[in-house]
């Protein structure tokens, strides 16, 4: 018996109520456990106290089941709650980033939970000890001194005005992610705006710091309109700049690199629309840029105020390109080319310096960073060597600059942060995230390795594990996957996950398609019609592990998160005989269902990824084909760890709920089969970063519990 079951211990009732029963294109749909889903779902997700007190009491019980059946590996869990602590520097901070008279910053005092943001003259010594203020620091938000008394605190956006005498925050006390936005004067602490309700996690200013921007939610929970708003004003006094009338598009504000123009986009998961308002102006009427035409996506940054920098697909450039236009003239029949397509490598991102160009692109699966004297119009990279790694820009406030951040890290490398020098081609490190409590890493093998796919793709798998980790079959092996919305799984460094390496654990990472590792056809061969393909290149993966030698069928554990539970959820249907535990964190598993509700806050502007069931009789038989709900069968499954949120708007809480009750009264097997649902938590779960531990604390050992480990 695995050592976290009780044969003693029976699970929770569920009542099987009266079924919601339709017929859809033909096909006639059961739902024993749509009871679960509140009514007034929206008032629950916003209030968690509000929620239907029969669901409630069942998703409690749930929890007390989980409690008692993990009662075994209590000490287990403190134990590597306490290695993850120690592998934090718990006095930490970033490397200051220069904006004028001054550098920004954010740091951590030891046992807090929560960032502090600071900042100090341009002038301070920074010769302090890593995580220690600046001479003549300055706070600006004390994030442990804000939640205090608070049941959940989350940030968004914490962003300065260009004159730096005010700051601008967003906070989410819900997990709900409607925010509310405060402004603060810097130099009294003292609120000098009332707050903005019901907004999104990021606001713009304008240029003369007088005016704010900022983006509200519909009754959908959907970011629909942007407003602006003299600074001190009460919101109702705010006037609308920018409606949205498709429900499937969202709409967000920002602004350029130089800080000249704000911006507006308008954007679904295929297609989008920018217009901009220069930051001088804020009382000018938007400009549109070009108009949205399905299936085109592009991006804007300005070139010195004079012209618009465009990352684009448009003209068939599928894997992306750069293109120029004058700011007077800016719809697509003006653009020019600058950086052309190339099949096989994928423009990521792009930024607009005064005298510098840098993008970031994918080729080989494996990210790199290319930077353009715009003075000399010649390109160099900036070279990596490791066979696997991860890498960002932190472009920072100024825009007159010759200084690239970037930040490093591999599985075995931790975060590295560095600056650049793009004239002179020489980067400084300026920081390395330290483990505390040690670190080798040369104790650590990574490697990159591809599994064939029967249609003839090449699947890349990112693999660590300790040396002395028997390469025979017998190490368990956690296996990560995500691939949807080209959302690429980053070979980064993660110091929690050696708590399970450290064990004996392999970590593998299937980069399957649904991302764009591969390019932007790697998305396109992991969506709408060709999703399955995502699970299939999964499967794939599993089966090559165990073809080679380096695990087993029964030792894999799948993990997942998001639309990666959906991807566990799949595969434990097609193949539970490969694993051996699975992990569904806030697992998106109802999919057909939410996909026919277009109440539900991400219904249409999701379906030009997954498909419109309700109205396409093809999208509908290939979400029904693999939507993990729709497809529990009487058989074995693996022992599953199933996490929630009651205020995730994202993956609403009754999916994983419906899911689990389905499972308990189908599945053939006496594997354990626990729901953890957050009462006071969303989409990302427990905040603060001690208290994600708690969580990973409770994964991993039920990980070790299950398919063991030295």
């Amino acid at each position: 018996m695995n050592q976290s079951q009780r044969a003693d211990l029976p699970a929770p009732p569920i009542a099987k109520k009266a079924p919601v029963e339709t017929t859809v294109h033909g096909v006639r749909l059961i739902d024993d456990y749509a009871w679960l889903r509140d009514p007034d779902w929206r008032e629950a997700m916003m209030d968690p106290s509000r929620l239907d007190p029969e669901i409630r009491a069942y998703l409690e019980a749930e929890n007390a089941y989980t409690e008692a059946m993990m009662a075994a590996t209590t000490a287990l869990e403190t134990e590597l709650v306490a290695e993850m602590r120690a592998r934090m520097a718990e006095v930490d901070a970033s490397v200051p980033t220069p904006d004028g008279d001054w550098v920004y910053y954010v740091r951590f005092r030891e046992g807090g939970q929560h960032p502090i943001f600071c900042r100090a003259p341009r002038s301070a010594d920074g010769s302090a000890e890593p995580g220690e203020p600046l001479t003549d620091e300055q706070i600006l938000l004390d994030g442990d001194a804000e939640a205090e008394g608070r049941t959940y605190f989350s940030l968004g956006a914490v962003d300065h005005s260009p004159d730096h005498a005010k700051l601008a925050f967003a906070l989410d006390e819900r997990g709900s992610e409607a925010y509310t936005i405060h402004v603060r004067d810097i130099a009294t602490g003292d609120e000098i705006q009332p707050p903005i309700d019901n907004a999104t996690g990021n606001a713009a200013w304008s240029a003369d710091s007088a005016t704010l921007f900022f983006t509200t939610l519909d009754d959908n929970h959907r970011p629909c309109r942007v407003w602006r708003l003299a600074l001190g004003a009460p919101q109702t006094e705010a006037t609308l700049v920018y409606e949205e009338p498709d429900a499937g598009f969202f709409v967000s504000i920002g602004e350029t690199q130089s800080g000249d123009f704000l911006l507006i986009q308008a954007h679904d998961h295929a297609t989008s629309e920018t217009r901009f308002i220069p930051a001088a102006t804020p009382e000018a009427t938007p400009t549109l840029i070009a108009e949205r035409v399905t299936g085109r996506e592009y991006s804007v940054d300005d070139d010195n105020g004079t012209h618009f920098v465009i990352l684009t697909n448009a003209g068939g450039a599928e894997d992306f390109r750069l293109m120029r236009t004058p700011v007077g003239t800016p719809a697509y029949d003006h653009w020019q080319e600058i950086v052309a397509h190339e099949p096989g490598r994928l423009i990521l991102d792009h930024v607009e310096l005064a005298r510098y160009r840098v993008r970031m692109e994918r080729a080989d699966a494996l990210p790199r960073i290319i930077i353009t004297d715009k003075q000399t119009d010649t390109d160099h990279a900036i070279a990596f060597d490791d066979e696997a790694y991860s890498l960002g820009m932190s472009v920072g406030y100024e825009y007159d600059t010759q200084t690239l951040r970037f930040l490093y890290s591999a599985p075995h490398v931790p975060d590295e942060t560095f600056d650049y020098d793009m004239a002179q081609r020489t980067r400084v490190l300026r920081k390395q995230r330290q483990v505390p409590s040690g670190f080798e890493p040369d104790n650590y093998i990574v490697r990159r390795i591809t599994a064939d796919t029967a249609d003839g793709e090449a699947v890349p798998i990112t693999l660590i594990h300790h040396r002395d980790t028997p390469i025979d079959g017998s190490a368990p092996c956690l296996l990560h996957g995500y691939g949807a919305y080209g959302i690429s799984e980053a070979a980064a460094f993660s110091s929690s996950r050696f708590s399970l390496i450290d064990r004996g654990f392999i970590h593998a990472i299937a980069h399957v398609r649904g991302g764009k590792e591969r390019g932007y056809r790697w998305y396109l061969d992991g969506k709408l019609d060709k999703k399955p393909n995502t699970f299939a290149d999964y499967i794939r993966v599993a089966e090559h592990l165990c073809e080679t030698g380096l695990t087993a069928p029964g030792r894999i554990a799948a993990f997942g998160g998001s639309a990666g539970g959906m991807l566990v959820g799949a595969v434990v249907n097609q193949r539970p005989d490969l694993f051996g535990a699975a992990i569904a964190d806030v697992p998106f598993v109802d999919v057909l269902n939410t996909m026919m509700d277009d109440t539900l806050p991400l219904t249409p502007p999701e379906w030009p990824e997954w498909g419109n069931p309700r109205d396409d009789a093809t999208a509908f038989a290939t979400i029904h084909g693999y939507c993990p709900y729709q497809n529990v069968t009487a058989q074995d499954y693996p022992a599953l760890l199933v996490i929630a949120g009651v205020s995730d708007p994202r993956v609403t809480y009754w999916e994983p709920a419906k899911w689990t009750a389905k499972l308990r009264a189908t599945k053939t097997d006496t594997n354990p089969l626990l729901l953890k649902t957050h009462m006071a938590a969303g989409h990302g779960g427990l905040p603060g970063r001690f208290a994600a531990l708690e969580e990973m604390g409770l994964i991993f050992a039920f990980l070790l519990s299950q398919i063991g480990a030295r």
